[in-house]
């Protein structure tokens, strides 16, 4: 297995609005185009890269999937999380990404 690498960043929780109303944090660009530069090869479908999150007290098993519209990874945030850290949509929240 090989060594996960730790991306940090600050982001804005937003709604994806088709079905589901998935919440979300975008990737910065540049820390997207860093990991797109250097994992692409390592994506599964649809642009899906494993990963393991942290944000305030929880972390968790995920990933992250590459967004050709917006040019960035997204991060879904489950609403256990949403609720556990009392997170709400818009709010900044500070997030850890080991990919």
């Amino acid at each position: 297995m090989n060594t996960k690498i730790k991306f940090e960043f600050t982001a804005k929780i937003w709604i994806y609005s088709g079905k589901g109303a998935w919440h979300f944090v975008s990737l910065p660009l540049d820390l997207s185009k860093e990991i797109r530069d250097n994992l692409k090869d390592e994506e599964e479908g649809w642009g899906r890269l494993k990963a393991i999150a942290e944000t305030g007290n929880s972390q968790w098993d995920t990933a992250i999937w590459y967004d050709s519209k917006r040019m960035t990874y997204l991060l879904p945030i489950k609403a256990e999380i949403r609720k556990k850290e009392k997170f709400e949509t818009d709010m900044e929240i500070d997030v850890k990404v080991w990919i």
